[in-house]
């Protein structure tokens, strides 16, 4: 867009959500600083100062189309992600699901960033943000325990998006607080799990809150007998747990306990907690259980149910296996698994609008929140999540209205849920058909209800592509070509990646020439 010459903004974090941002944003014309502190500022968990490294699994889950991580990669193909094509190009086998190579990848998108001109990579630890925009930052040269002036990057930007991760550094955590207020940021997660309604027995679930009569009150209660209750016990001491950093036990067990190590504490402990039995009576009997589980219903639809005091730090493996012995959830599927460390985020509700922008201002300029530290759980969320900052951020510079993905699309769907004021108890959330507006009709087949929501978003989607064309919001070229080239040549080869062709049948919405040979299920660049 000829409006967008001159523009300049900044990027704070060199993740997954920063680099999306800053490659869509460069390739609209903008100049763009991305601002990573790493290695200056090291992690305890990163392994080393590359962009886009991938800290955790080198999944990005599903490709089946009529899964809600399928539909999401659909999404970011047919808007153009410079990532998700950059994963494809680093493929490795994983059945179903899309797995990459992570030094593949990591080099892919270091090559995609050095490939634009108009990308200047700072290495520096951002401490705070000026009235006028301007970061402040360390020195690049200065290590972490250097205390010296903070200096601005100057000039200072037209706009910012804040795109720092789950491991924000203590003093731009601190600064952010600050400007949006103290109680704006949580520093350690505590969510339960999270399960799908449809998965969960009605027949040993009972609707019921305490001290009202069967069927009234806004919970699920899941009973369980004497001998239930101590076989869960039993083995939830047991479970394996996941192994605590030093970042994770400074606060962690003082603000929040695991179910796991109250139970430590004596196997009645959890039934004068979260699992008290008390104002509860269970129809199959007409008493009341010796324990019960509530459930909380996670959005207004009741699609998906949180598991009340159920904070854990069990592997996501022991969760399943252990929590399925809950009775009434012996089949139950996790939207959400349990998680328990370090996770800076902002109070997205309160905090964000739907185009991720601070609605308390912190600067002179629009500053937007992006990736994790909004709460965008997962490696393609943060994409997604860093692809919509950055064509809003485009929008509001170019002064044309920022369209909204609609709630029918899965990215639709989170964005709706995470800044939606009525969103209480916010915790970090990936896509999930939990979350996404019910079909008008019912349908009760798993199969083909999931089928019916993928087919719904896929027009809406199209919808949303239209609406970005017309307004001039989706560039003209991508970085497919990129990407694909800086990972072949990090492999040394030229070799087409292994894809599932029904998500990616459609990677058009930028003008691109890129067709699939079903048969083979491989890319091929036209």
């Amino acid at each position: 867009m000829e409006t967008l010459a001159g523009k300049r903004v900044d990027v704070v974090g060199g993740g997954l959500a920063g680099c999306e941002a800053a490659l869509q944003l460069a390739a609209r014309g903008i100049s763009v600083r991305l601002v990573e502190m790493r290695p200056n500022t090291p992690t305890p968990v990163h392994a080393g100062s590359s962009l886009a490294e991938l800290v955790c699994s080198n999944s990005l889950k599903s490709q089946k189309p009529d899964s809600a991580a399928g539909m999401l990669k659909g999404e970011l193909a047919a808007l153009g992600s410079f990532l998700l094509n950059a994963a494809l190009s680093c493929a490795v086998p994983a059945g179903g699901a899309l797995a990459v190579d992570r030094e593949r990848f990591s080099c892919a998108i270091e090559g995609s960033v050095a490939s634009f001109s108009n990308i200047q990579v700072v290495r520096a630890e951002v401490v705070g943000v000026r009235d006028d925009g301007a970061l402040l930052v360390r020195d690049e040269g200065s290590g972490p325990e250097e205390s010296s002036a903070a200096n601005a990057l100057s000039p200072a930007p037209d706009a910012l998006i804040v795109a720092s991760g789950p491991l924000t550094s203590d003093a731009l955590a601190a600064s952010l607080q600050q400007a949006t207020g103290a109680e704006s940021l949580a520093f350690y997660d505590a969510a339960a799990p999270i399960v799908m309604a449809d998965s969960l027995n009605g027949d040993v679930l009972f609707r019921q809150s305490r001290y009202e009569d069967e069927g009234a009150g806004d919970y699920l209660n899941a009973p369980f007998t004497k001998d239930e209750y101590e076989r869960f016990i039993a083995e939830l001491v047991a479970a394996r747990r996941v192994i605590a950093k030093d970042f994770e036990t400074r606060e962690l067990f003082q603000a929040c306990q695991p179910i796991e190590e109250i139970a430590r504490k004596g196997t009645d402990a959890p039934r004068f907690g979260a699992l008290k039995p008390v104002g509860l009576t269970d129809p199959r009997t007409g008493r009341r259980p010796w324990a019960a589980l509530q459930l909380r219903a996670e959005d207004a639809h009741g699609m998906a149910y949180n598991l009340v005091g159920f904070q854990t730090n069990l592997t996501f493996g022991e969760q399943q296996r252990v929590f399925r012995l809950i009775p009434g959830l012996e089949h139950a599927e996790f939207a959400r698994y349990g998680v328990m460390h370090r996770n800076t985020f902002v109070d997205a509700p309160r905090l964000l609008d739907a185009t991720l922008r601070l609605k308390r201002p912190i600067a002179r300029i629009p500053v937007r929140i992006a990736g994790q530290l909004a709460g965008t759980e997962g490696y393609c969320e943060a994409m997604r999540s860093g692809l919509h900052a950055a064509l809003c951020t485009c929008a509001e510079l170019a002064d044309v209205p920022a369209p909204i993905p609609p709630a029918e699309t899965a990215f639709g769907a989170l964005l709706a849920w995470a800044t939606d004021p009525a969103t209480v108890d916010y915790q970090p959330m990936h896509v999930n058909f939990g979350i996404i507006p019910p079909l008008e009709a019912r349908v009760r087949n798993k199969k083909d209800r999931y089928a019916a929501y993928a087919a719904r978003g896929t027009k809406a989607l199209e919808a949303h592509v239209a609406r970005l064309q017309s307004l001039g919001l989706l560039a003209e070229s991508t970085g497919e070509e990129s990407a694909h080239l800086h990972a072949d040549n990090a492999a040394g080869q030229d070799a087409p990646a292994t894809v599932s062709p029904a998500v990616c049948a459609k990677v058009d919405g930028l003008g691109r020439n890129v067709a699939f040979t079903a048969s083979e299920g491989t890319m091929r660049r036209g």
